[in-house]
């Protein structure tokens, strides 16, 4: 317990830092923008969507790591720690959202299964810009 507490406290202590935070960074992100860092409910989204345009215009693929986000740029990647667990995977933002208040990102069912995330249906995450996959 305590080597594990010790593997995640980094993450837990900037999530504390940043918590009520909308972001640390400009209103408008841009994909350079790597000082870019937020907080908040994440939620997934999978099987009735699957085959369903994204905003983007690229069919919505429940196996694919992807992801909505209310203002990142599209093919923006992101990595997205699970604050719960530990986990964390990347991501491409490729649709528009969540639209539930509170919530600062939805991903795809595979990105929710691989954070560990899917049966409890939502996760505290922080997430942050990275340069590719």
């Amino acid at each position: 317990m305590k080597k594990r507490l010790c593997k995640f406290l980094p993450i837990l202590l900037l999530a504390l830092m940043t918590a009520g935070c909308e972001s640390s960074s400009s209103k408008n992100p841009t994909t350079a923008d790597t000082s870019y860092f937020q907080t908040g409910i994440a939620s997934w989204y999978g099987a009735e969507y699957q085959g369903s345009p994204t905003a983007s215009g690229e069919r919505f693929d429940r196996n694919a790591m992807t992801a909505a986000h209310k203002e990142l740029p599209f093919d923006t990647w992101v990595q997205v720690y699970n604050l719960e667990n530990g986990r964390k995977v990347r991501v491409r933002i490729n649709d528009r959202g969540p639209f539930v208040e509170g919530r600062i990102i939805d991903l795809s069912e595979k990105a929710a299964d691989e954070l560990g995330m899917k049966i409890a249906g939502l996760a505290q995450v922080g997430i942050e810009i990275v340069s590719g996959p």
